[in-house]
């Protein structure tokens, strides 16, 4: 939802900016375009942060050596933050 709402402010900051030319006297709608790209950057930075730090993952590996039947054993483990 973040990255998303990132791009949107983004989109709607640049359309404000670039694409219309209607002057308005109580609003300066380049101002306000350039502060939603901003915005929009912003946000999106943060939540790929965020996205990025939850999928992190931890692989465990280790091998002994069994006393009873002298035979080497490897247990693997993986765990994961995804949601």
């Amino acid at each position: 939802m973040g990255i998303g709402s990132g791009i949107f402010l983004f989109v709607v900051g640049a359309i404000l900016t670039f694409a219309i030319n209607v002057s308005v006297s109580w609003v300066n709608l380049d101002l306000v375009g350039y502060l939603l790209m901003g915005a929009g950057v912003v946000v999106f930075l943060v939540s790929l942060v965020l996205v990025l730090r939850r999928r992190s993952s931890l692989v465990t590996t280790r091998s002994a050596v069994d006393p009873a039947s002298n035979e080497r054993v490897v247990e693997n483990e993986t765990k994961s933050d995804q949601l």
